[in-house]
């Protein structure tokens, strides 16, 4: 009987709710200098294997910027290495979307990053917190009049160089906004204020033809849907949701349970991928959520269901080893880990198509 139901539903289903989802991608993080030909490798072999269609790159600072030359990490990947990532992907069918985590993740442990060390008079909390103890990460501030000047320079000079024609900017986590300590956000909501900046960087890219991703974290509400304050705000900014423009593409992550809330984001009007890390129960319910709303939702809601994009939070060296089984004398748990989840996941997406 139950073969039976699913058989009319799978007949009584929309035509394209069957084809491939439009996104299915991985996240990592850009690879050091000497793993390029580990990457490249990567995106040569594993990626059309898997099916993956979309890689998401994060750089951070981690680049020879050229435009703004005191931000440059000399250790970093050059535009020649970028183009060489670029025209891999181009050759595997894989989109190349690069990533600078912006507003906040300004800082990690006592390490601030180079855009607040650099230019310390953008810091959200100047003066505030030596060492960085007693926060998470800095952020800066989106009110600065010459903030944008430096961030969209650093962005442009990165998708150009990438060939991308879409960048995602990060804004997970952030904690630091509206401040009292800002003498240009103290006082003003803090909705406002990341609604603000997503807007900036979104008409920003927009004037090259390119879309803006995000993770989605800050847009929900931690309180409602009865979460922590890292996969959603407690904070009061996510009523930012109705703020920003509707073509931001939402990378909505929750690792441990799978939340039905990028649902919740398509039923609001924008494009989602369902992004897990480490747990493949997780990962293959969110892959189930997707799918179900495709067929069973209006043609406008279940289009915006895009699909999914595993994250690997672990450095590209380590997962891309971890996933080839080249595992070193200690191995990292978090790339055995994610690597696992990354090929169940598209082992389940391909045996979708196959069915």
């Amino acid at each position: 009987m139950l073969v039976f139901l699913l058989l009319c539903l799978a007949a009584l289903a929309p035509a394209w709710a069957a084809e491939p989802l439009p996104v299915r991608g991985l996240h990592v993080g850009a690879p050091k200098p000497e793993d390029m030909a580990l990457c490249l490798r990567f995106i040569r072999d594993a990626l059309p294997k898997e099916g993956v269609n979309t890689l998401v790159m994060e750089f951070g600072y981690g680049y020879q910027f050229t435009r703004r030359p005191e931000l440059a990490d000399p250790s970093g990947l050059s535009k020649a290495d970028v183009q060489a990532i670029a025209e891999a992907c181009k050759k595997a069918g894989v989109r190349f979307i690069p990533e600078i985590n912006l507003l906040g993740h300004q800082s990690w442990a006592k390490t601030t990053s180079a855009l607040l060390r650099v230019h310390p008079e953008f810091d959200e909390t100047p003066g505030q917190y030596p060492n960085n103890e007693g926060i998470y990460c800095r952020s800066y501030c989106p009110l600065h009049p010459q903030v944008h000047d430096v961030v969209f320079d650093l962005i442009d000079e990165l998708a150009e160089a990438a060939g991308a024609e879409a960048f995602h900017a990060g804004m997970d986590e952030v904690f630091l906004i509206g401040e009292d300590t800002c003498p240009r956000c103290k006082g003003k909501d803090k909705a406002e204020l990341f609604a603000g900046e997503v807007s900036a960087i979104h008409d920003h890219l927009a004037k090259t033809g390119r879309g803006l991703w995000i993770w989605g974290d800050r847009l929900l509400n931690a309180e409602l849907i009865g979460s922590t304050k890292w996969d959603a705000s407690q904070n009061g900014t996510h009523t930012a949701i109705g703020k920003i423009p509707k073509d931001v593409v939402i990378c909505d992550w929750h690792y441990h349970r799978a939340l039905p809330t990028a649902a919740y984001f398509a039923v609001q009007g924008f494009p989602v991928v369902s992004s897990p890390w480490r747990e493949a129960d997780v990962a293959l319910a969110q892959l189930e959520q997707i799918e179900a709303v495709r067929v069973q939702a209006t043609e406008a809601i279940a289009g915006r269901m895009q699909g999914v994009l595993q994250t690997t939070w672990c450095g590209f060296g380590p997962f891309a080893r971890a996933y080839f089984g080249e595992r070193p004398a200690e191995p990292n748990v978090a790339a055995v880990e994610s690597a696992a989840c990354f090929k169940a996941l598209f082992r389940q997406i391909r045996q979708r198509k196959l069915n």
